[in-house]
């Protein structure tokens, strides 16, 4: 792990702005659904690689492979492997899918970083499925808190993200991002997966009840993450411990791309929900061409136009 290197932004951006526009699309992974699959993409995803952790897959193939197939699914949502497999198509034809998916949006990934995430997706080795630890369930079913101040009342956006979610994004940002930082993907993504154990037996009160716990606050924390850690065997827990070293502050390349993608996705997470607030119908009709070109339209925009829609 490259420790006490400065960051590729010092003297300069905090941050890379080319991978803006990825990292706004794969916010919305965290509220993709699809019949006959419980929780969002995000949700699943999560589980998907802890169950791998648990399964003895090596925490680098793990961080690489759900990130591949998380960026793969921004365009492709649950149209995934085990899909289009499922409906007929031959495996070659599947990855060929998946990888048109991730090229439509990893423009911007850093090399090699790019290719090393396409080659999962083009040479498929699956990962093991382990047993899940409580704590992936309980942090799906753990709502964050919202925006909360000391002082002030919370403003709470329905409906809230869970835990598992956020984990899951932080962590598939922090492996796109660590490139930028010099930052080891691997410790990033581990350390993003655990950064919220406390909270699987901790309910969410925010910053505002973390300050009202005062001097509690540190040691209920330490209390409730161990006993995440604790549901982890000896190996993977001593390999989680030591990637979740660099949460505490950003002295660590490290801790920079953690801290990047922690804050991104909390303040994504609300631009989300202002931007549905916004939408209007010359961007949903126009731009986004809902009612889009086919044998039919012409019928359609005159149908609509009786109707004086909108």
């Amino acid at each position: 792990m490259a420790r006490n290197e400065p960051d590729a932004g010092s003297g300069g951006p905090a941050a890379p702005v080319g991978l803006r526009e990825l990292l706004v699309e794969l916010n919305d992974l965290k509220r993709v659904r699809s019949s006959g699959r419980l929780g969002s993409i995000a949700e699943r995803l999560f589980a998907q690689g802890w169950g791998a952790l648990t399964g003895g897959a090596d925490p680098e193939d793990v961080a690489l492979a759900v990130t591949a197939t998380t960026l793969a699914a921004c365009r492709l949502c649950d149209l995934d492997a085990a899909f289009l497999s499922a409906a007929g198509l031959a495996e070659a034809t599947v990855s060929e899918i998946l990888v048109s998916g991730f090229d439509a949006v990893a423009a911007e990934v850093e090399e090699p970083l790019r290719t090393r995430l396409r080659d999962r997706l083009r040479q498929r080795a699956g990962l093991p499925a382990g047993p899940l630890p409580g704590f992936v369930a309980a942090l799906a079913h753990q709502p964050r808190a919202g925006v909360t101040c000391p002082g002030k009342p919370r403003i709470l956006l329905e409906p809230p993200e869970n835990h598992a979610e956020h984990c899951l994004m932080v962590a598939v940002y922090g492996v796109v991002l660590s490139p930028f930082y010099r930052a080891d993907p691997t410790t990033v993504f581990l350390a993003a997966m655990a950064h919220h154990f406390h909270n699987a037996a901790m309910p969410d009160a925010g910053f505002t009840g973390e300050m009202l716990l005062g001097d509690h606050l540190g040691p209920i924390m330490a209390r409730t993450t161990q006993w995440a850690l604790d549901e982890l065997e000896p190996g993977l827990r001593e390999s989680v411990v030591r990637a979740r070293a660099v949460l505490p502050d950003d002295a660590t390349a490290e801790g920079r791309a953690f801290h990047a993608a922690d804050a991104i996705d909390r303040v994504l997470q609300i631009a989300q929900h202002l931007r549905a607030a916004t939408l209007t119908m010359d961007t949903v009709l126009g731009e986004m061409e809902l009612v889009h070109a086919g044998p039919v339209k012409g019928f359609h925009d005159r149908v609509l136009e009786a109707m004086r829609i909108p």
